[in-house]
């Protein structure tokens, strides 16, 4: 049975507190109404998750961030009487009953009124009364108000609602020149015949329809709308301006447009999706461009270490490892055996090959934290080679985690038993023995001390994630993310004070967390928020993404890769700005524009796709809220996307090489 209660608590620490509703009255009465009461039936789950939600009419009932910032907004409280426009479901007018004396709620559709009446009825809410009629005309025999909110959007604040304020009376409305793009304005009343106006930033709502509003047909009505307000470009209109198209991917031009990172000491290049070739490519592109002019020499991906050392000694002109099984093999494998990646991997060959000094080669480098097994058999090799009897221990030591290395996720289960302990404090063990004796083994082979020291504590946080997924929360995505910004701290440390990364990984990786639903919502941190606080203006963090076109994903998890289709990306999407620009392609440099900047501020929805793409349930399982020009630096758009091209025996003698490091 849903647990509603504690749904609508957490709400309201979560979705309101946390992104700076404070208000008492307010947090209070949003505690107290039920909002699974003003939902359509079927949708009461969802009930407390910050989404507007469809109602009849083909209206909405806002989401509750929403609905608590105008509220608060409207600096309402006891004693006051207050006007709505836009009754809907009667959620907000409920909220606002809770607070002031007396509520007046006008809708112009007479059966959503109706539901509304009754429903206040049932929950004894008796200082509401609700008229059907034009809302934009207020409500006149019982004006003034203390403060009018109006739940749709118009091309203006109505004459008539502001006539019916009281003075010092707040009006709060969503306004623009589109009636699906708005700014939430508040309007106060300071004298009999003066106003003044604070914008609040982007909003979507339903448009405003009536007599100073818009037409049922959607286009504004003359001579309704406050003289003296110049008509502002669309956001869309703004990021065209702002946007500098992308040549072709092997065009010089292309990398050049990001010589403007190339002094930053990181730079995170994501993905909107881990099976889309145009990110494979463009990251290629721009990589090759750090690397060549700019002197970046660590290429450091979201991919298992051990995998991405056979790659790394591929790069770097190193003999494979004896008997080791070829890389990425495991699901999913397009991910990283992909002819992109081949073609970048070949090109980083050819390019160490030309310099030869090896403090100036440039490695390939795994981050992430899944193949325990992988790591396990890399440090007990090298111990083998440099210490036989440090090797007995380790097998002995690492024996705990044989039973789960191939199906490492099981450890969790058997994590919850006690006997999880004895095995993490052996690991830990490990990974210190190793590590305090880099002196003595750098002297035997110091090239591979990197690899081994950093596979053990690969297996140390391994074991903890295996544990702690098992538990929930966000304490196992923390886990990886900060072992993944370990990993590249280390790297740095070990290519000098002067080595420079770039970093490949989803968006979801590279994008600040802390404004995201990630870091809001759910406490997750993650790399490019581990960097801007480590690393400051020295850190890039540049996301890719598409409005549409094919990707190679799964439908479960270990399941075959597909070659699906994108859907067109949702209409309250960043996504949707972008393919309404008209630039197909283009690179966004948010800071250059300190007008867009704040635009980008507004909290949107996103969509990640990773190896799994479900699009029958993509609004619930793709997208996520975040504040685009807080999340990253820079944003590179491609309108429409193809899949990569999963390698397999077919490009055997067609330039992939054949056998190494991918072993085909």
């Amino acid at each position: 049975m849903l647990d509603l209660s504690h749904a609508r608590n957490r709400m309201v620490e979560v979705h309101l507190s946390r992104r700076g509703i404070h208000g008492r009255e307010v947090l209070n009465a949003m505690r107290e109404v039920p909002r699974e009461a003003f939902v359509a039936p079927g949708f009461e789950e969802f009930a407390y998750e910050d989404g507007p939600l469809p109602i009849a009419e083909g209206q909405t009932i806002s989401q509750p961030y929403i609905v608590a910032l105008m509220i608060e907004m409207a600096e309402i409280g006891p004693g006051d009487h207050v006007l709505e426009v836009g009754t809907g479901s009667g959620y907000a007018a409920a909220v606002l009953s809770r607070i002031v004396e007396r509520v007046y709620t006008i809708e112009r559709h007479a059966g959503l009124a109706e539901t509304a009446r009754q429903r206040f009825q049932e929950l004894g809410y008796d200082n509401i009364e609700v008229r059907t009629g034009d809302g934009t005309k207020g409500w006149p025999d019982a004006a003034p108000f203390d403060a009018i909110l109006v739940a749709a959007g118009g091309p203006g604040a109505p004459l008539a609602l502001q006539e019916q304020l009281d003075v010092g009376g707040r009006l709060v409305i969503p306004v623009g020149d589109e009636p699906h793009d708005q700014r939430l304005l508040k309007v106060t009343r300071t004298g009999a015949a003066t106003y003044s106006e604070e914008d609040f930033g982007g909003v979507r709502f339903v448009p405003l329809i009536g007599e100073q509003g818009w037409p049922e047909s959607g286009n504004r009505i003359a001579n309704d709308r406050p003289s003296g307000r110049a008509r502002t470009r669309s956001l869309p209109e703004m990021i065209a301006a702002a946007a500098e198209p992308l040549p072709d991917f092997d065009d010089p031009a292309f990398g050049k447009l990001f010589d403007r990172f190339g002094d930053r000491r990181v730079v995170l290049l994501g993905e909107a999706s881990h099976g889309t070739s145009e990110f494979y490519r463009a990251r290629a592109a721009i990589t090759r461009r750090l690397i060549e002019k700019h002197g970046f020499t660590i290429v450091a991906v979201e991919a298992d270490w051990p995998d991405a050392a056979a790659i790394d000694r591929y790069v770097r002109h190193r003999p494979p490892r004896a008997n080791a099984d070829p890389p990425f093999q495991r699901f999913p494998t397009w991910m990283w055996r992909n002819s992109d990646v081949a073609a970048f991997v070949d090109w980083m060959r050819h390019h160490n090959e030309r310099i030869r000094l090896s403090s100036r080669l440039a490695g390939f480098y795994g981050l992430d934290i899944y193949n325990m097994s992988g790591s396990i058999a890399a440090v007990l090799q090298y111990l083998d080679r440099v210490d036989p009897q440090a090797a007995k221990i380790a097998r002995e030591r690492y024996g705990c985690l044989t039973p789960w290395q191939h199906e490492p996720s099981t450890y969790g289960r058997v994590a919850l038993t006690s006997g999880y302990e004895k095995c993490e404090q052996a690991v830990f063990e490990q990974c210190r023995e190793l590590l305090a004796r880099q002196l003595d083994y750098a002297q035997q082979d110091g090239i591979d001390f990197l690899d081994a020291t950093q596979n053990a504590r690969l297996i140390a946080s391994a074991e903890r994630y295996y544990r702690i997924m098992y538990y929930g929360g966000a304490q196992s995505w923390n886990l990886r993310d900060t072992h993944m910004f370990e990993t590249l701290e280390h790297l740095l440390e070990a290519r000098g004070p002067n080595a420079k990364a770039v970093v490949w990984a989803h968006n979801s990786h590279i994008g600040d967390a802390r404004y995201t639903e990630m870091g809001i919502v759910r406490d997750e941190v993650n790399i490019g928020q581990f960097c801007r606080q480590r690393f400051g203006d020295e850190a890039a963090l540049i996301g890719l993404s598409t409005h549409s076109g094919t990707v190679a994903a799964a439908s479960d998890w270990d399941s075959e890769m597909e070659i699906k289709r994108v859907r067109p990306s949702h209409n309250d999407s960043y996504e949707r700005l972008c393919h309404d620009s008209g630039v197909s392609r283009f690179l966004l440099d948010i800071k250059r524009d300190d007008t867009l900047r704040q635009r980008l501020l507004e909290r949107r929805l996103e969509r990640f796709i990773g190896v799994i793409y479900r699009p029958e349930t993509e609004l619930r399982s793709h997208y996520a809220g975040a504040s685009l020009s807080q999340q990253f630096d820079a944003f590179v758009w491609f309108d429409e996307t193809v899949a990569v091209t999963p390698l397999g025996p077919e490009h055997v003698g067609t330039g992939v090489p054949d056998t190494y490091p991918f072993g085909l």
